[in-house]
């Protein structure tokens, strides 16, 4: 530090030779730090009258690199001139002597001391001069001589010394400074210790408006919000005290005359003064903005990839309507938006394509998903939140209406939408609303909205809502499409199955149908109970292999066959057998059945490819209630399964034979009898097999279920479904349980006739004498006559010994047995014929008629009505007329 006397001098009177004031009135000044005196090299010494050094400063020490010791006394041209100059300065030696004053640049050189290797401004070097090398420091050194004169009159001088090349260093600092503050393209501040702003350079003045030195005395308030900028002086102070510097500072605010938000990145770091005393802040400012926009841009076609990736993997993974419109609004909220809603066309969901207000959008729509990140309040659209499951239209004038009937998104802000922001408080901001476009039809429409402090929706949003739109409206419309044909396909094989109570002669029937869940395409599985003749009773149970239309429609038709196959009163092999026949004609390509092996060998290979493989399992049982045997046949079904009472359920052995539609084996019969009260269930794999319950598990769960059945059937029945996994979804469920009730031995006659014709007349008694002992004596005449008929038959063309059975339950059937394998058949008589007449009487007289094949021969039987059930018969009489 320089000590710098000031002398505050005033004029006393006129006469102006006032020397100054008292002491008091000499004001000493400390130069403060930073002052120029830290970075250059000044020195003083005097000069006396015989030319040598007789005062040496400490300052000169430091700058020649030599003690006081060594410089008083000394000639200054003789110790630091080089040789070749003493010459010319002994003349300026002189002059100065005489009273001159001087000032110029002189080099000097002063040799090395021992004490202090290395002082000096330029440090120890070897010099080569005329006198040979000289090994010390050199320099050059701008002197000012002023003289001066000694107490006794003699002349004198004063030096002051400055190292040039100190100076000229400092003036190329200063220069390229200069240049790099003036000419810098970032914004510069020099802050001071009080953190207000001593220097700005013009880029900064450029950006916030003014000249370079208005901007002096400023605080970082006067230019940044009052968050941002506690935030800045906060850094500043944190720099000034710590010595730390703060890279990549990231400062928002709007510049002077613009509400456009801009970002800085500051750089800080703290300045010292040449002793190293901390002298203020400087900072460097640089305009990233555009570098953010980038980095924004970038986040957001990022963020707009992942929502899209998470759409393609999230998106369409079920069938379901409801379940495809959640997923997405699971990807869009929170991710995309804070809240949002689907509407669908109720007409679309109803099976109708072309609803009525479908192109000008005022359509009913219904509400099918909504999801929200700030509240659970239903979507406003309007004068009403809507709830999900409610069916709306909108305002024909809407934006929604108008998005709608264009097939083009909309944004809409708050502003558009005024009701929107009534009912939610101003708390909307923007909605984008997106049609559901699939296959160039509207489907629906998906709302998007962001709340207030959510960035709104730009043009960029909007091609991302319709992407996101546009994949969920093609799954929601091929899960609709999928939804109708799987309602078609299970109201055809309702339709196909019989009447939920089934009545069957000897048998408490109850049965169950459940379809598989609304994402797994209807399947072939179906059950049937047929009467047959002679209070027989036929269950089938089967499942035709695959899904959809397709199986419903196999199913189907191996239904109705095997109604017709049971109407001719097959064995149950026999009706296996031909519907296996039948299966395997269904895919044939030319859409005949082939029946031969032979013919089905000779197709060409084309007509092989063409062809469809129609599989299906089934078991076939007939259960005669008067003997309460039950005769069964399986295809490649699940056995069924027995439960006699106070036993353990059984499965029974039943040899599974191959899956309808393979062919070329045989199919087996097993007959077995039947306890009265005993429980027979048959059932499809469904019931027993899923994912998660192999088959034999399943099959084991079952036969514990039917352990200890309750007392009524239909329990039986929701106690099985109740017990075993019968919500998997994954394939439909047929269970048929029958409870056996054989036909009392008093509701049964049975006699053996010889054959005489005086069997005839024998059998007229014995029809007779047993009906009125069932108190049928109204139907005593007719079936007299009946009998007399099939009996007089029997005698004509069959063979062997005849037998009369007469069967009473719901209906009363009366049989006739006989050897003979030919089987009656009804023909129109002539006018002129005698007979042929009584089939045709029996068909009159009587409900139903038919003949069937026995192991022994045949039987023709008829069916007559019991008088309470309120079937009027026809008389007699008439019938025998109108045959005439």
């Amino acid at each position: 530090m320089s000590e710098i006397p000031a002398k505050a001098t005033e004029q006393d009177g006129p006469s102006g030779d006032a020397r100054g004031e008292a002491a008091d009135d000499v004001m000493w000044q400390s130069s403060p730090p930073g002052s120029i005196y830290d970075y250059i090299r000044v020195a003083s010494f005097s000069i006396g009258p015989d030319g040598l050094i007789d005062q040496w400063s400490l300052r000169a020490e430091r700058l020649f690199g030599v003690s006081a010791d060594d410089a008083v006394g000394r000639d200054p041209i003789e110790a630091f001139v080089a040789p070749e100059l003493r010459s010319s300065g002994h003349r300026k030696m002189a002059e100065i002597l005489d009273g001159r004053e001087w000032t110029g640049s002189v080099p000097f050189r002063a040799p090395e001391r021992s004490d202090e290797p290395g002082a000096g401004p330029a440090g120890p070097r070897e010099v080569e001069g005329a006198e040979g090398s000289f090994k010390g420091t050199e320099g050059i050194a701008e002197v000012y001589v002023m003289p001066t004169e000694t107490e006794a009159g003699e002349r004198a001088a004063v030096c002051i010394v400055v190292d040039v090349r100190a100076l000229r260093q400092i003036e190329t600092d200063l220069a390229a400074s200069q240049a790099i503050f003036g000419q810098s393209p970032f914004g510069f501040l020099l802050f001071g210790t009080d953190l207000k702003v001593q220097r700005a350079n013009r880029r900064f003045a450029a950006v916030f408006g003014g000249g370079v030195d208005e901007h002096r005395g400023r605080t970082v308030h006067d230019y940044l919000p009052r968050h941002e900028a506690d935030r800045m002086a906060a850094a500043l102070k944190r720099v000034l005290d710590t010595g730390d510097s703060v890279t990549d500072m990231q400062i928002v605010g709007p510049a002077p005359g613009s509400n456009e938000r801009r970002h800085w990145s500051i750089n800080l770091y703290r300045v010292h003064s040449g002793s190293g005393r901390p002298i203020g802040i400087a900072g460097l400012g640089t305009d990233v903005t555009r570098r953010h926009a980038a980095a924004r841009e970038a986040a957001h076609a990022r963020r707009n990839l992942a929502l899209l990736n998470e759409a393609g993997a999230r998106i369409g993974n079920s069938l379901d309507l409801e379940t495809t419109a959640r997923e997405l609004l699971d990807v869009a909220v929170p991710g995309f938006c804070d809240l949002a809603s689907v509407d669908l066309y109720q007409g679309l969901l109803d099976g109708d394509e072309t609803p009525p207000g479908l192109a000008d959008g005022s359509a009913e729509l219904r509400r099918v998903a909504f999801a929200s990140a700030v509240a659970d309040a239903p979507f406003p659209d309007g004068g009403q939140p809507i709830d999900v499951g409610a069916v709306h239209r909108f305002p024909f004038t809407s934006p929604c209406a108008d998005a709608l009937r264009a097939a083009r998104p909309r944004i809409v802000s708050a502003a558009d939408d005024g009701s929107a922001s009534r009912l939610t408080g101003g708390l909307i901001q923007s909605t984008l609303a997106v049609p559901m476009v699939a296959h160039d039809t509207v489907v629906g429409l998906a709302q998007f909205s962001r709340t207030k402090g959510s960035e709104p929706f730009g043009e960029r949003d909007r091609a991302l809502a319709v992407e996101l739109a546009a994949r969920a409206a093609v799954c929601i419309d091929n899960a609709r499409l999928y939804r109708r044909e799987h309602e078609r396909a299970l109201i055809l094989q309702r339709s196909l199955l019989p009447p939920d109570d089934p009545e069957a002669s000897g048998l408490d029937i109850a049965c169950r149908y459940l379809p598989g869940n609304a994402a797994t395409e209807v399947g072939g599985d179906w059950f049937d109970v047929i009467e047959l003749p002679g209070h027989r009773t036929a269950l089938v149970v089967g499942d035709v292999m695959g899904r959809g239309l397709r199986a419903a429609v196999a199913m189907g038709e191996l239904r109705t066959a095997v109604r017709t196959l049971a109407l001719l009163d097959l064995e149950p092999a026999e009706v296996l057998s031909a519907l296996d026949e039948i299966a395997r004609g269904l895919g044939d390509p030319s859409g005949t059945q082939q029946a031969t092996r032979a013919a089905r060998q000779t197709r060409s290979a084309s007509e092989t490819d063409l062809s469809e493989v129609y599989l299906a399992t089934c078991v076939y049982a007939v259960y005669d209630a008067v003997t309460r045997r039950c005769t069964f046949a399986n295809a490649g079904h699940l056995p069924p399964v027995l439960v006699e009472p106070g036993e353990a359920p059984l499965m029974l052995d039943v040899p599974p034979g191959m899956p309808l539609g393979v062919g070329g084996e045989p199919f087996e019969e097993v007959e077995v009898e039947l306890p009265d009260g005993g429980l027979l269930a048959l059932y499809t794999d469904g019931l027993v097999e899923s994912r998660d319950h192999p088959l034999d598990e399943g099959l084991n769960a079952f036969v514990r279920a039917l352990d200890d059945p309750a007392p009524a059937l239909e329990d039986v029945c929701d106690h099985v479904l109740n017990t075993l996994d019968t919500h998997h979804g994954e394939d439909d469920i047929a269970l048929l349980m029958a409870r056996i009730q054989g036909l009392p031995a008093e509701n049964v006659g049975d006699w053996t006739l010889s054959r005489d014709p005086k069997s005839v007349g024998r059998a007229r008694e014995l029809a007779c004498e047993q009906l009125r002992g069932w108190d049928l004596e109204p139907l005593c005449d007719t079936t007299e006559l009946l009998v007399s008929e099939l009996v007089t038959n029997a005698l004509r063309y069959g063979e062997g010994d005849i037998r009369l059975r007469l069967l009473l339950d719901r209906t009363l059937v009366c049989e006739v047995w006989d050897g003979g394998l030919v089987q009656p058949r009804r023909r129109r008589a002539r006018d002129t014929d005698e007979g042929g007449r009584g089939l045709q009487l029996v068909g009159l007289l009587s409900a139903a008629w038919g003949s069937r094949r026995t192991p022994r021969g045949k039987t023709v039987w008829f069916e007559m009505p019991l008088p309470d059930s309120g079937v009027e018969p026809m008389d007699a009489a008439e019938a025998l007329l109108s045959l005439f």
